[in-house]
């Protein structure tokens, strides 16, 4: 290092003391010798410059005394605070000392705008304050730091608008800015509106939106403790209220209060009702157990506590065939008793409301339903039970309404006859479907009834009174509540099977029905037989007897009846080998059902006697053995018979085939030599025909050629005509256009001609009034007295002229003319003006006159 070091101004160096062990600050400008036991330690260095409204912080700043200058030890070295430091503001720049730092860099002081501070706390005691003590610094100002303070944190006042507040919470016991005492942790609203800045000892919680109240809207408030709310007004702890637009318009939730919800505006028409449960009394406390009819028009808020029963109902509206059934549940004065009279209801009684009117039901009343008059036809009813006597009736073809103590009644029936009931098929027409497909389920309340179709019946069974009835259609049935239909169960199927046919109706015939029997001959040939029998029921017989009842007497007279065939079949063909029973097979099962008479004829018809079922006829439909042996023998023998019957039908087709081939030959024959006449006559024909032909062809080729010629010199006379006429129509029309064009040029030019002359004599007359309006504009710009003046210096020149010549007047002429003395001077002095040779005549006479002043 340099032993002369130049310290610029405004720096400082620090030199150790080798000797003393000390050391000291240079500050320039100076020019700094070092000495050998001497050694810079540090710098050169800038010093510490703070401009104005700026600061900086030293660490182990050095001590000063009174006068402010540094305080040395015993040893000359500067005395130093360490571990403490100092805050320096705007000053001279300073060196620093051995031992002090800068702590970060020189800053500039904050300033605190409005609505705007600074929480500061106190790190160590100093004047009023205690270390730990927290307090506002508000601006607007500029916070000068120290080094007993540090800065918690920037507070920005909380901008409060309009239908807003802050929720403040206390950290410690503390004193609002109104002045109110807050304890620890204890919350409030603060609703001005503005900037607030909060204190030192509060905290924002949150900003609270005011909720806006309408006329259909209301705010469903819950107490958290008991307090005053901001209408003054005491709340228990858990109390609820409303708070509505006539309270105020928009309301701030307090901190003591909880939204529970929005309650709607409830609005009620005046065909409209409600019932009110638990409803408010004028203590404002729920009536509980109790409720309140309110009718429209009105509107009105649920009250907390209250509720709706079944909402909002419309007033029950009557016409004249409708009904209310209504159940008293309390003892009260009805004032729409019998004939409008008041009448007290006990609980319990039922009544009716009849229309036409409007009717709103107290509350002491219930409404059970509303009925109206049901509209019978003569073929449709409805089963009515009395709940006072249990006594059901049926009620057809008349419209009714049902009585207080009235109600309708279902009628049950078993699940089998609703099937055939609810079937969409004609028991007659469809009695082979066997599908219980339903319409859809059957109004139970409704009289039943069954159209019997013809030529059937209907068994009716009364349990109440213990009969019976028939019913023969085609009728319409109806069951009164205590009678239920009989269901045939039959057999059905081939062979038959019982319960297979479920129907209402019997059908009394004549209908067929087909069953397979299974039966032996004598020589044990089993035969399995398809027979179908003709039948219908005997009614007249039946009606006779006086039981029409009769027919249904067997349940299944179907399986009774094949039964009782087949077992007399069986019997009979059991007694007949197979050959006979094949050849006559017909004759011997009819015999075995129908038996042989006197004469012994096979009678019509087989009776049964039980339920007047009358079978007519039998038809043997197949006849297949049930053993493979006879089988094959039966249809050995049915191929035989077959072939011999084929080799017969052979041979007399083959005989008559050739009786129709001769026959057919000889009729060719015939006509072979028909044709040959034919042909012969033919060609006589043609040959006449040729020569008539050939005769007229000669005699039109003449006719033809003569008429050619003939036309031919007409055409051409005629064309020459025609050319003839168009020559000359040329000619015409050429010089029609020849003289169409020479009068279009003549008249073209007679119109340039008169429009050139136009043009002439405007540019002519134009002319003449340019030079009469230059000649005006020249007089008028050389004026009258200009004009006289020119005029009259002439004369008087001429005049001087002659006189300056010594001449008093002189005269040349001819002897052709006679001498003309007058404007002698004039014409021979100046000439008037005018070229040479104009305006005179050979032998002009002047005249001068001596008196210059008179000029002729």
């Amino acid at each position: 290092m340099a032993d002369v070091l130049r310290i610029p101004p405004f720096c400082y160096v620090h030199v150790a003391d080798n000797n003393s062990n000390v050391t000291r600050v240079e500050v320039g400008p100076k020019t700094f010798v070092r000495q050998d036991h001497e050694k810079v330690v540090y710098g050169p260095a800038k010093m510490i410059t703070i401009p104005p409204r700026q600061y900086c912080v030293i660490a182990n700043p050095h001590v000063r005394d009174e006068q402010g200058n540094p305080v040395k030890d015993q040893f000359g070295q500067i005395k130093v605070r360490h571990g403490d430091k100092e805050v320096r503001l705007t000053q001279d720049p300073f060196p620093l000392y051995v031992g002090e730092e800068l702590v970060d860099r020189v800053r500039p002081l904050e300033v605190l705008p409005a609505d705007t501070a600074l929480r500061l706390r106190a790190i160590r005691d100093f004047d009023e304050r205690v270390a730990g003590d927290e307090w506002l610094y508000e601006g607007p100002g500029t916070y000068i730091p120290r080094v007993e303070v540090e800065v918690v944190e920037r507070v920005v006042a909380s901008l409060i608008k309009t239908n807003q507040a802050l929720r403040l919470r206390a950290r410690r016991a503390t004193t609002d800015r109104k002045g109110a005492t807050r304890r620890a942790g204890e919350e409030w609203i603060v609703s001005d509106e503005g900037a607030y800045l909060p204190g030192v000892d509060e905290e924002v919680v949150e900003v609270v939106s005011a909720e806006t109240l309408t006329e259909t809207t209301a705010l469903h408030i819950r107490a958290l403790r008991t307090f005053k709310d901001v209408f003054d007004k005491e709340r228990k702890a858990g109390e609820e209220w409303l708070v509505t637009l006539s309270d105020c318009e928009t309301y701030i939730i307090g901190v003591y209060e909880e939204l529970i919800g929005r309650t709607e505006i409830i609005t009620l028409s005046s065909r409209q009702y409600c019932v009110v449960l638990n409803p408010v009394g004028s203590n404002g406390k729920p009536q509980l157990g109790k409720r309140e009819l309110r009718k429209g028009e009105r509107s009105f808020f649920l009250l907390p506590g209250e509720m709706l029963e079944r909402g909002i109902q419309d007033v029950y509206v009557l016409a004249d065939d409708e009904a209310l059934l209504l159940r008293a549940s309390e003892t009260f004065e009805d004032p729409y008793g019998p004939d409008d009279k008041k009448t007290v209801r006990q609980p319990g009684d039922r009544w009716m409301v009849h229309g036409p009117r409007d009717y709103v039901p107290p509350v002491e009343v219930e409404v059970l339903e509303k009925r109206s008059c049901i509209p019978l036809d003569e073929n449709e009813g409805i089963y009515v039970r009395d709940t006072h006597t249990g006594r059901i009736r049926a009620v057809v073809g008349e419209s009714y309404l049902l009585k207080s103590n009235e109600e309708l009644y279902n009628k049950e029936l078993p699940e089998t006859v609703e099937q055939l009931l609810g079937r969409d098929t004609d028991p007659l027409s469809g009695r082979g479907d066997r599908r219980m497909s339903t319409k859809g389920p059957r109004d139970p309340t409704r009289v039943v009834t069954f159209r019997a179709p013809h030529n059937a019946a209907v068994q009716v069974y009364d349990f109440k009174e213990k009969k019976s009835r028939i019913v023969f259609g085609p009728e319409l049935v109806m069951l009164s509540p205590d009678e239920h239909f009989t269901v045939l169960s039959l057999s059905g199927g081939k062979p038959k099977r019982p319960h297979v046919i479920k129907a209402i109706a019997l059908l009394l015939g004549p209908d067929f029905m087909t069953d397979v029997v299974t039966v032996e001959t004598s020589d044990h040939a089993r035969l399995q037989l398809q027979l179908s029998y003709n039948w219908h029921f005997d009614i007249e017989g039946a009606r006779e007897e006086g039981d029409p009842g009769k027919i249904f007497q067997v349940p299944d007279f179907v399986g009774d009846a094949c039964k009782a065939i087949a077992s007399r079949v069986r019997g009979a063909v059991a007694a007949v080998p197979f050959d006979k029973f094949h050849k006559s097979s017909s004759r011997i099962i009819r015999a075995s059902l129908f038996g042989i008479d006197a004469e012994g004829k096979v009678r019509d018809s087989f009776r049964f006697a039980s339920n007047n079922l009358v079978i007519t006829s039998i038809d043997i439909q197949s006849v297949e053995p049930v053993d493979q042996k006879t089988r094959d023998s039966l249809q050995k023998s049915v191929q035989l018979a077959i072939e011999i019957t084929t080799k017969s039908q052979e041979a007399t087709a083959r005989h008559e085939a050739d009786l129709k081939s001769q026959e057919a030959r000889g009729k060719l024959e015939r006509q072979r030599i028909n044709d040959e006449a034919e042909a012969e006559k033919a060609r006589r024909d043609l040959l006449e025909l040729q020569a008539h032909s050939a005769a007229v062809e000669s005699t039109g080729h003449a006719t033809a050629e003569a008429k050619a010629r003939a036309e031919a010199a007409q055409i051409e006379g005629e064309a020459a005509v025609r050319q003839a006429e168009l020559h000359a129509k040329a000619a015409r029309i050429e010089a029609e256009a020849e003289l169409e064009k020479l009068k279009a040029r003549q008249e073209q030019e007679i119109f340039y001609e008169d429009q050139r002359t136009k043009m002439e004599i405007e540019r002519a007359r134009k002319l003449a009034e340019i030079e009469a309006e230059k000649f005006a504009a020249t007089v008028n710009a050389i004026g009258a007295e200009t004009i006289k003046s020119i005029a009259q210096a002439g004369p008087e020149m001429q005049a001087k002229l002659l006189q300056g010549l010594g001449l008093k007047g002189y005269m040349i002429t001819s002897g052709d003319n006679p001498i003309n003395l007058f404007q002698t001077a004039s014409g021979l002095v100046a000439g008037g003006g005018q070229r040479p040779g104009e305006g005179r005549g050979a032998g002009a006479a002047y005249t001068v006159s001596d008196d210059a002043d008179s000029v002729a």
